[in-house]
């Protein structure tokens, strides 16, 4: 009996390679410039960036052509791309660590690290109740004396 199924998407790691660091750079975004050619700048004196967009691992699973997500992690499982996009996950992932440092980000950062990284849930709580109920039906003494 045939293989079935879909062919694989990339058959060299060069290919998948080469998409991932497109992806890369076109989450750089652009530094704006004046008429003449020179980089506008903000009032901190940094330059401004347009374009520039969040490094995800649903928008890097998007990029390398995968509907969802979960297609990319799967294609991680694979023997011969398994450094490369566990590097470019890394990628991602450092991206979240440092957003996690920024105000504007944090909550953002936590999110995507909790729940694309492993190891980052140390601080979720595991309540095992088997079988109990807990019951608060003490009542609360009146204040209003």
């Amino acid at each position: 009996m045939a293989n079935v199924g879909r062919p694989p998407k990339y058959k060299k790691v060069e290919e998948i390679e080469d998409k991932i660091e497109q992806y890369f750079r076109e989450c750089e975004g652009e530094i704006l410039k004046d008429d003449a050619g020179n980089p506008i700048l903000n009032k901190f004196g940094n330059p401004v960036i347009v374009g520039k967009k969040p490094l995800t691992v649903t928008g890097l699973a998007l990029a390398l052509g995968f509907v969802t997500r979960k297609s990319l992690l799967e294609y991680q499982g694979k023997k011969e791309f398994v450094n490369t996009i566990t590097r470019a996950k890394s990628v991602v992932e450092k991206y979240a660590e440092e957003r996690l440092f920024d105000r504007d980000g944090s909550n953002g950062a936590q999110f995507s690290l909790r729940n694309n990284f492993k190891g980052w849930d140390a601080d979720k709580e595991e309540t095992v109740t088997e079988g109990i109920t807990i019951v608060n039906n003490i009542p609360k003494p009146n204040t209003s004396d």
